[in-house]
């Protein structure tokens, strides 16, 4: 039996029909030169009959909200989905189906999870080899981002001829003497007193510092973001977007412009966002808040929520790229030199204090109109190195993650080999057309390639 944190425990606080608090990926595989016409079939089969019981956290059920303990009746029914695509077989009709899906509240009576095969996915290019999907929904209190993806390089392996006989719940027991690895440390109660009572004044000083910088141009307080579109209450209706970009392209970028990668994905998304605001004439006068997830996962576990937060201010309000991306540099250097004056339990209840206010709103719904970010945008470092499932190759994956009243906005990325997988997620009810997003990160890109090319040629400084 383990005891939920309480991150992990907001996350189930914070759902109800509309506003479901699981996380996906949307996982395209290749199959393999000469594979059987029935090789997903027997993927199917594979998983449909097998005796094995899954594995951690696959096996864990809710005990009173409180706990999470081994669940001694797995049906495989209850988790398993196996469906043909709709011809053509787009993906279009490939993300219909997993935005229907995402919108789906998962059962807390049993673990909280569900994974869908979905066949009849057209080939990449013409010519290409035959495709299928695998969409994998889990909560939120039971894995983060950072435990997600590891879950996913841990399930697959490396090696386009190793066959694992295993479902990919039960893949873990491949690696027995790591399971213990997967686990979140506990830690004694008499240390972890002992590290609340020393991080009072390291907290309290840091709070101080705050708020002697509130005025400060860099500084981006909790009462900054402004009224949003993006900001109002949901419905259930979801609607995910997704596209593959060249990593090489972002990481030129920026060390042309001397910022670091995630400092230019999130100018390009401020780009993007502003785009689309305009679009549907509804860009605020003051810039974007974004919230942006930051790991402080210091073990090799797979499970629970270890993260908090940064407020970047997105520049939405200016037209000019470089200017935004100015902005967004100097004000995440701002919160990261805060942050590394801390350490992870000083990070953590600095947040719980400084953020106070924002999560009673989020669980009250009190101040509706009034929001301490205005979307969110995460980042999540994946495999640099192909992965494989019965030599089947792993070619894209795209996150899939949370949007609440207040928030009906969520981008999500995920880099693996060459390129960086967007992962959009929208109430489809609030954010009509939020699939030109994309077409907008591409027009965003451009400019910055555009911008560094003239730099390179001296036409611009």
């Amino acid at each position: 039996m383990r005891l939920l944190t309480a991150v992990d425990q907001l996350f189930l606080m914070l759902e109800n029909r509309k506003q479901p608090m699981h996380v996906g990926g949307l996982f395209l595989f290749e199959l393999p030169i000469g594979a059987d016409k029935d090789f997903v079939y027997q993927l199917v089969r594979q998983m449909q009959t097998s005796t094995v019981a899954p594995t951690f956290p696959f096996n864990q059920v809710l005990d009173k909200m409180m706990f999470w303990q081994t669940d001694e009746d797995f049906d495989v029914d209850h988790h398993f989905r196996h469906v043909a695509l709709p011809k053509p077989g787009r993906i279009r009709e490939l993300l219909i189906y997993v935005s229907k899906e995402h919108s789906q509240l998962l059962d807390r009576a049993k673990p909280l999870w569900e994974c869908h095969i979905m066949e009849g996915l057209q080939p990449n290019y013409e010519g290409g080899p035959e495709r299928f999907a695998l969409y994998f929904k889990i909560h939120h209190s039971l894995v983060d981002g950072i435990a997600a993806m590891r879950l996913v390089k841990r399930s697959l392996s490396q090696s386009p001829y190793e066959t694992l006989s295993l479902p990919i719940w039960a893949l873990m027991t491949r690696h027995r003497n790591q399971v213990d690895a997967l686990l979140p440390i506990n830690k004694p109660w008499f240390k972890t007193l002992k590290e609340q009572v020393a991080s009072i004044r390291p907290v309290s000083r840091e709070l101080k510092t705050s708020f002697l910088q509130r005025n400060d141009a860099d500084y981006v307080g909790t009462f900054d973001a402004p009224s949003c579109i993006l900001n109002q209450r949901i419905s259930a209706s979801r609607r995910i977007a997704a596209q593959s970009y060249e990593f090489a392209r972002f990481d030129t970028i920026a060390k042309q412009l001397g910022v670091t990668l995630n400092d230019v994905v999130l100018a390009v998304c401020a780009g993007a966002i502003r785009r689309y605001l305009l679009n549907q004439n509804a860009l605020p006068d003051k810039p974007l808040i974004a919230f942006v997830p930051i790991s402080l996962r210091q073990d090799e576990s797979a499970a629970g929520n270890q993260i908090s937060f940064l407020l970047a201010n997105l520049g939405t309000h200016l037209s000019d790229p470089l200017r935004r991306l100015n902005i967004v540099h100097r004000s995440m250097n701002n919160g990261k030199r805060r942050f590394g004056r801390l350490n992870q339990e000083q990070i953590i209840n600095y947040s719980g204090i400084a953020y106070a206010w924002e999560g009673v709103n989020v669980l009250t719904g009190l101040l509706p109109k009034k929001q301490a970010f205005n979307l969110i945008i995460s980042n999540v470092p994946g495999s640099k190195k192909p992965l494989y499932w019965n030599g089947a190759k792993l070619q894209a994956l795209y996150p899939a993650s949370i949007v609440f009243n207040g928030q009906a906005l969520n981008i999500t990325l995920a880099s693996y080999l060459d390129k960086i997988e967007f992962g959009i997620t929208a109430c489809s009810k609030v954010l009509p057309h939020v699939q030109d997003m994309l077409k907008y990160i591409e027009e965003e890109i451009n400019d910055f390639d555009t911008i560094c090319q003239e730099q390179r040629l001296g036409i611009r400084e």
